[in-house]
């Protein structure tokens, strides 16, 4: 004759209370943690990075865009006026 339920659930209850003292769990969790401090850490250093390069590189990007477009606007001005183009510029 099978045990009642009300007997399993305690030896199911009883196994996993085991399972959840043991070291393996407790690595488990240790790992765990620590996993999520490097992914913090790491969205972190991304989100700064990613931060910095908005601040520091588009505005060039931006302006060396500027500068062509006035350079190019300067050289058909010249060319309508008949003059020579100048040679382009070296960087």
């Amino acid at each position: 004759m099978p045990p009642p339920s009300s007997a399993v659930g305690k030896r199911a209850d009883g196994i996993l209370a085991a399972l959840s003292r043991s070291q393996v769990a407790a690595h488990g969790r240790e790992a765990a943690a620590v996993a999520r401090k490097l992914l913090r850490s790491t969205g972190k250093a991304a989100w700064i990075a990613g931060t910095t390069f908005l601040v520091l590189v588009v505005p060039l990007i931006i302006e060396m865009d500027r500068e062509q477009q006035l350079n190019d606007l300067e050289m058909q001005q010249q060319t309508l006026l008949g003059a020579p183009p100048p040679p382009p510029p070296t960087k």
